[in-house]
């Protein structure tokens, strides 16, 4: 029976080395030498070399070689003579008269060399440069994607501490970081750097004998970590030892004990979990960065994301024509971002794509499919699938980290401590059990660990989920009723707001879906199914997912029985329902039914706050239609709830829903008022409402206020409320507000010229219109697109025809808030396109429905732009033009709109400049009197200019100028 060969060193009398011809031999260490280079010899060709050595002179029998180089192996003298062979080959044995062994007839072998005894050893940097330590270095066959940093991170604190552990999960690239680092160390230490490798090891006692070998050390005590120490004690080198988890507890103590008896020597280890030893510092090397879920994404921003050129490189490399393009780069960014930027999952999905395509390759990575796929060949087995990678870290694990770690797939994304205590622990598990796993589960790279504000988020990387579930479905089943009534507690703990929870409720989003699914599942219970998507629909709708919102309220509201009607949550769902359908399909009949319904439940429950919400929501739903006076209405209805609930925040909310309403209807003496009081109450920190309606009414009074301001002449202050509100728009995680803040303060840039900064915000506005299915705020985007292609006078077909399709779209979806400023645009396009009839009746159609709608605060810019139409129209009517100037002069001086005062007085003193010359210059200079500041905007730029060339007698005046 054949057992492992072992090796064997024959005595030299304490010999340290054995010179002959240009030949060193180093019986304690096996090292045979030439010139001072280390000879490539086999172990069984020095086996017999160091027996024929240690007998120099006389014959040693065959059978005793035999024994020396084969113990307990029966083998033929063929194979003798095969080793004897190699050996004199590697001697150069005959060459030039060298005769190094003889061969005894019938008997064995002799060696024939003169032998020169030398008791010094070799100096231990001539030891180490023969054997050129830095061989047992892997070389790196492919580049590093995206961990510049972290090397350079890692050798700089390595040099600073001597002592460093890489730590990350199974797969994150821990190896191939150490390997480049030592790589990159060479031209410090030259070849003075060994890497030892424990993966193979199955008994921690063969730390210390794994790492001598590699030092290519010989191994003569039991416990070899004394005589280790002593040798390692005065050299300068690095020592990398990688993967130490299985061998913790014997690699931490042979780190630690080399750490303190040495000076010089650096040690670079990689565990998933860290030593936790005196000395050693920590690098938590995280997962490959990867693009984030956005839209509009180009395939150069996506593949500038090492996760991203890793899964190409790695595709290309396998096989796959894959020339990424705007379509399909964002499918790369998607299953980059499912593998969690894992580099060795990454190059497992990416060897499929030949096989499979991209797409589908992405398909089958919701299957757990991938757990199985394989690798390359050449591969460390635990490396060759990311099953054998998971298994790995898992068989590490003791009994209750496994039963602990079984039970967390029921959580999907982010989880929190708290939430981990309530819904994991059972059985024999308590919650301090919990706690202290956790850490420890953490600590091995198992879960990983980031902060969300103040917070402290848990997750699972999916593979990892992946892999738990297929191993505990049944289980994690038995869960899901602890985690959906967990779910239920913690949203009805949240303050719902956006501006109070908006990054926590994003975090917790993937739950509330999970127990949403489990709940209305066939496993599931029915209350506990409308109970949750009564609380979560406020939280869907706070951040914009108004798709799954609508989904949710309309499943819980078709399985409301009887008992359950007329409850609060009845009331939340219909709210959720209507505001959802409003923003996602238009203002349908639909839209008013919900919120009307859902009125009539908060006033039987006698809920004031929730009913001033809910007038504002059906405020804004008159308003969006175009029906203003409607609106105006609702307005004056919430203000009554609110004065007699005597409440400040609830007071607060009516103030800033009459302040919009006075400012659309064109009383901006009233909004400023209204919108100023509405701002300057407190922010309430709590729930104030059983119902969160989807709106920001504080955000929107500041918008609102920005274009009440302007229109009062404050045009600096207008744009420094607008940026303001934009800014704590972005800060709030809520699409819809930022949407409606953009939208407003695109206007106000607009009326005082920055058409740049208008371009900008309307990109923007778009683009996150895109992202949260906003299908009218596309058309609105697509508009304001045209109407700035009008003002900068390019392409003024394009914008026409832009705001005709905005219009159209518009109409369709019965959205009208914005339709009248639209036209206003269309109108002023088609005058500047020589379209004067069109713009002419356009115009006064729009006049006919302002003044029926109520949004009245247009009017007297619709009667300026009329005006001059007809001044180029075909037959002048400069007295009806006139005329209507004076109109629009005095409607927007009763209005409060000294904005529109200014714009109205320019045309009108330019009108008069030749034939009432001084009554055109008193008019003109009294309004520009008026205003403080604002004087490098466009208007009093004109104005100003104006006022100047009457002020010079007998200068040729402009007759028409575009404001």
């Amino acid at each position: 029976m054949a057992r492992s060969h072992m090796r064997w060193i024959p005595p030299h009398d304490g010999t340290a080395c054995l010179s002959f011809g240009p030949f060193k031999l180093f019986p304690a260490e096996r090292l045979l030498t030439r010139d001072g280079a280390a000879v490539p010899l086999g172990g069984r060709a020095l086996d017999v070399l160091l027996v024929l050595s240690a007998r120099a002179g006389s014959v040693v029998e065959k059978e005793e070689l035999i024994a020396a180089a084969w113990p307990g192996v029966v083998v033929t003298e063929g194979s003798l003579r095969f080793q004897i062979a190699l050996l004199r080959k590697a001697l150069g044995d005959g060459v030039d008269g060298a005769r190094y062994i003889s061969n005894v007839m019938g008997r064995g072998y002799s060696f024939v060399a003169d032998l020169s005894p030398q008791g010094n050893p070799l100096a231990p940097d001539e030891r180490i440069a023969a054997h050129r330590l830095d061989e047992s270095l892997p070389g790196q066959m492919t580049a590093l994607y995206g961990r510049s940093q972290d090397i350079a991170a890692i050798s700089q604190r390595l040099a600073a501490s001597r002592f460093l552990t890489i730590v990350g999960a199974g797969g994150v690239g821990k190896t191939s970081v150490a390997i480049k680092v030592g790589h990159d160390s060479r031209a410090r230490l030259g070849s003075a750097i060994a890497f030892v490798d424990f993966a193979a090891l199955s008994d921690p006692a063969l730390v210390p004998t794994a790492v001598a070998a590699a030092l290519h050390l010989s191994v003569r005590s039991a416990d070899p970590l004394p005589s280790l120490l002593a040798w390692l004690r005065d050299k300068r080198l690095l020592l990398i030892l990688d993967n130490c988890e299985h061998v913790i507890d014997a690699a931490a103590g042979l780190a630690s004990g080399i750490a303190q008896a040495t000076v010089d020597v650096q040690i670079l280890a990689t565990s998933r979990e860290p030593l936790n030893v005196q000395g050693e510092q920590i690098f938590r090397l995280e997962p490959l960065a990867t693009p984030p879920e956005a839209p509009d994404l180009t395939a150069e921003t996506i593949l500038s994301y090492p996760a991203t050129r890793l899964f190409v490189e790695r595709a290309g490399a396998s096989g796959a024509t894959l020339d990424v393009s705007d379509t399909d780069a964002p499918v790369v960014a998607d299953i980059c971002r499912k593998l969690d930027g894992l580099a060795l999952a990454i190059e497992l999905a990416a060897r499929r794509v030949a096989s499979y395509g991209l797409r589908q390759t992405a398909d089958l990575l919701n299957e757990r499919l991938m757990l199985a796929w394989r690798g390359q060949r050449d591969a460390l087995p635990r490396h060759q699938t990311l099953r054998a990678t998971l298994d790995w870290s898992y068989d590490l694990l003791d009994d209750q980290e496994k039963l602990v770690l079984c039970q967390l797939p029921v959580f999907v994304g982010d989880f929190t401590l708290a939430a981990a205590r309530q819904v994991v622990p059972a059985g024999s598990l308590s919650e301090e059990d919990v706690v202290d796993t956790l850490a420890c589960l953490a600590e091995k790279s198992l879960l990983a660990v980031h902060l969300t504000g103040s917070l402290i988020q848990y997750r699972l990387l999916e593979s990892t989920r992946d892999y738990l579930l297929s191993k505990s479905d049944q289980q994690i089943e038995g869960l899901a009723r602890r985690h959906a009534a967990y779910v239920l507690r913690h949203l009805e703990d949240l303050p719902v707001s956006p501006a109070a929870n908006g990054t926590r409720a994003s975090a917790d989003i993937a739950n509330v879906r999970a127990a949403l699914e489990w709940s209305f599942g066939p496993q599931g219970d029915v209350d506990l199914a409308v109970a949750l998507a009564a609380t979560a629909t406020p939280v869907l709708l706070a951040t914009s997912l108004l798709i799954e919102c609508r989904r949710w309220a309309e499943r819980a509201l078709a399985v409301l029985d009887s008992a359950r009607h007329g409850m609060r949550a009845e009331m939340q769902l219909f709210a959720a329902l209507g505001l959802s359908l409003m923003f996602t399909r238009g203002n349908t009949d639909d839209v008013r039914v919900a919120l009307a319904k859902s009125l009539e439940l908060a006033q039987a429950l006698g809920d004031a706050p929730s009913q001033v919400q809910l007038l504002g929501a059906l405020q804004i739903f008159d308003e969006r239609v175009g029906n203003f006076k409607a609106s105006l209405c609702e307005a004056e209805r919430s203000m009554t709830v609110a004065t007699h609930s005597a409440d400040p925040a609830t007071i607060a909310t009516a103030n800033a829903i009459m302040g919009l309403c006075h400012h659309l209807v064109g009383d901006q003496i009233k909004a400023r008022a209204l919108l100023e009081a509405a701002l300057a109450a407190p922010a309430q920190p709590k729930r104030l409402s059983t119902i969160y309606i989807g709106f920001d009414h504080r955000n929107r009074a500041s918008i609102a206020l920005a274009r009440t301001l302007w229109l009062r002449g404050h045009a600096n202050l207008a744009l420094q409320t607008a940026q303001r509100t934009v800014e704590d728009a972005s800060k709030l995680d809520h699409p819809v507000t930022l949407c409606i803040a953009l939208i407003w303060a695109v206007s106000v840039y607009v009326w005082v010229g920055d058409l740049a900064r208008a371009e900008a915000d309307i990109d923007r506005f778009i683009a996150c219109a895109q992202a949260h299915s906003l299908g009218p705020y596309l058309a609105v985007g697509r508009g304001v697109k045209g109407e700035l292609a009008i003002r900068k006078g390019v392409h003024l077909e394009q914008g026409i025809e832009a705001i005709r399709n905005c219009l159209a779209e518009l109409h369709e979806s019965r959205y009208e808030l914005l339709t009248t400023g639209f036209c206003l645009a269309l109108a002023e396009g088609l005058g500047a396109a020589g379209k004067i009839g069109e713009a002419l009746e356009l115009v006064d159609h729009t006049i006919a429905e302002v003044k029926a709608n109520g949004d009245l605060y247009f009017l007297p810019e619709l009667l300026r732009v009329k005006a001059r139409a007809l001044r180029h129209a075909e037959r002048d009517d400069a007295a009806q033009a006139q005329a209507c100037l004076v109109e629009s002069l005095a409607l927007s001086q009763r209005q409060g709109a000294l904005s529109w005062t200014l714009r109205a007085a320019t045309d009108l003193a330019r009108m008069w400049a030749s034939t009432r010359r001084q009554e055109a210059r008193d008019l003109l200079a009294a309004t520009l009197a008026r205003f403080e500041a604002g004087f490098e905007t466009a208007d009093l730029i004109a104005a100003s200019a104006l006022l100047q060339q009457l002020d010079e007698n007998g200068t040729e005046l402009t007759l028409d100028h575009n404001t």
